[in-house]
This record gives C-alpha cells, sequence and structure tokens, in this order.
C-alpha cells in the first residue's frame, strides 16, 4: 500500500522543505477539501481530527466543504452505449439500472482549493506584503502564473512536491525541490510503521 497524505507529518515536511530553501518558516497555510457529515461519521470526524491537530502546530487551515455533482452526462453517455449495444427488451431495463447504480447519480468533488490557494499567494505575497519568499508544497502546474505573479513582485517563489506529478514547466521556470521516496519515509508520522 503507497503512502497517503494522512500518513505524513506535515510538520516534519514543513520544516524539511524550510530547510531545504534554507528560510525560516513565518506562517503555514493548509487548505483542503472538508466531509460532510453526511459522508459518514468515521470520515467526517477523521477530517476534523486531522484539522484540528494541524492547527494545534500553528497552521492556518482553510477547508470548504465537497461539492456535489450530478453524474447526469456520464450516465447519459453510457446509456447510448447501451443503446448501440441493442439490448433486448427485457435486457435494456436491467442495463440502464446497473449503470445508474454502478455509477451513483451524484459524486463529490474538490472545487475551488486551486483558486483560494492563489488568490491567497497574491494577496499575502504580493498585495499584503508579508512575506519576502513563497514556498507552494505542490507540484501542480496549474499554478504556474501565481507564482509568476509572485516572483515578478520581487518576491522569492519555490515549489516542492514528489516526482510523480510535479509539473515540468513549474520545475523550469522557478526554484524546485523534489522529494525522493527516501526522504519521504523520514517524513511519515510514527504511526505509520
Amino acid at each position: 500500500m503507497g503512502i497517503r497524505p494522512g500518513d505524513i507529518d506535515f510538520e516534519k515536511l514543513v520544516n524539511f522543505v524550510c530547510s531545504e530553501f534554507k528560510c525560516n518558516r513565518k506562517a503555514v497555510h493548509y487548505y483542503n477539501s472538508e466531509p460532510d457529515i453526511s459522508d459518514g461519521d468515521e470520515k467526517y470526524y477523521n477530517a476534523q481530527r486531522f484539522f484540528s491537530s494541524l492547527r494545534k502546530i500553528g497552521f492556518i487551515v482553510k477547508t470548504r466543504k465537497l461539492q456535489k455533482q450530478s453524474n447526469e452526462k456520464e450516465i447519459d453517455a453510457r446509456i447510448r452505449v447501451i443503446d448501440d449495444d441493442a439490448y433486448c427488451f427485457k435486457c435494456r431495463p436491467l442495463a440502464e439500472k446497473m449503470c445508474a447504480e454502478c455509477i451513483g447519480r451524484f459524486s463529490k468533488k474538490e472545487k475551488g482549493i486551486d483558486v483560494w490557494i492563489a488568490v491567497d499567494m497574491l494577496n499575502i505575497c504580493v498585495l499584503r506584503n508579508e512575506c519576502e519568499m513563497c514556498i507552494l508544497i505542490s507540484g501542480d502546474g496549474d499554478f504556474l502564473p501565481a507564482l509568476d505573479i509572485v516572483k515578478n513582485s520581487g518576491k522569492e517563489v519555490a515549489s516542492a512536491s514528489v516526482y510523480f506529478g510535479y509539473s515540468s514547466l513549474l520545475r523550469q521556470k522557478h526554484r524546485f525541490r523534489a522529494i525522493i521516496d527516501q526522504e519521504l519515509d523520514g517524513l511519515l508520522k510514527p504511526d505509520h510503521f
């Protein structure tokens, strides 16, 4: 089984990244989607405990509720496949029902977190001028325009991430630190093992 975000000791991670970039930690903002109690007690309370643990070590935790999205378009596409397969009049309703049950009518999806991160980077670093360096712990290339604006405002910018999914454009344009598997092992919570 692979390493999940919940296995990582985020304080160790932040200290490691700050050490690598030789900077002092001023503020750490953590963003995530928050499950609703209707998603299940265990999922909801585990998330609340996790967010609380980050607040206790001084992180600024910002969450948004997971957004419900209809899967009707996906179901319609699968129904078209069923149409093409020419099921008999007895089998077709069963195939449609199984298709809808398999996909479900709704899924929950994280929405708006990346935009929130980018807006906060610009607000904190450029508009409010609260830092000298902005380090993004993510390999998502969608943050490149925001990092470019922060850098063009005279701030130092960098990113850190594991190699898998680390945008090559992000690594080409700004200082970066790819975290290798052996280093990641040292950043796990003690109870992971």
